[in-house]
């Protein structure tokens, strides 16, 4: 047990469960308590716009054709993998992106199992160019993937191998 000790331990459960909570937060204000349903539209900037977009597949709408079943699947084996990677790594950095991917992955699943598919509410574009509609979940998705690529990318003290 001397790895809970670890400071990247306990930083990353924090940052992990904050992305959870706030994501959570977020979707229970809108759609349990704001009450909305889909295809509600409120225009904030002229590149930007707040809305309720129900998304049935993996990220960016990716696999949209799987059923819900074999989604929860794929994302429990992938819950799986990180967890294990997360136990394994000691590397502060490396730690944090495992968990706010999987804080926000977690969030994510849980609207599939609520809802149905996942609530996604931020909207950017431009004339007729269109990002995706995301949430704070994949927000913290996409962090925690350009973590774990900085942190492969980094560079590493030589080693010496023994002869």
């Amino acid at each position: 047990m001397k790895w809970l000790k670890d400071p990247s331990v306990l930083w990353s459960l924090i940052l992990g469960a904050d992305v959870l909570i706030l994501d959570r937060l977020h979707k229970y204000l809108q759609v349990d308590v704001a009450g909305w349903m889909g295809g509600e539209h409120i225009p904030v900037t002229p590149f930007f716009d707040y809305v309720l977009v129900w998304n049935t597949g993996i990220s960016y709408g990716l696999m949209s054709g799987v059923t819900p079943e074999m989604l929860l699947l794929i994302m429990g084996l992938a819950m799986v993998a990180l967890g294990w990677w997360w136990v394994k790594e000691t590397s502060l950095l490396t730690r944090i992106g495992i968990a706010l991917a999987m804080g926000g992955a977690i969030s994510n699943a849980i609207d599939r199992v609520v809802y149905g598919a996942v609530a996604d509410f931020f909207h950017f574009y431009s004339g007729t160019w269109s990002f995706y509609v995301f949430n704070i979940a994949d927000i913290a998705i996409s962090a925690g993937v350009l973590l774990l690529v900085a942190d492969v990318l980094r560079p590493r003290p030589a080693t010496n191998p023994k002869s």
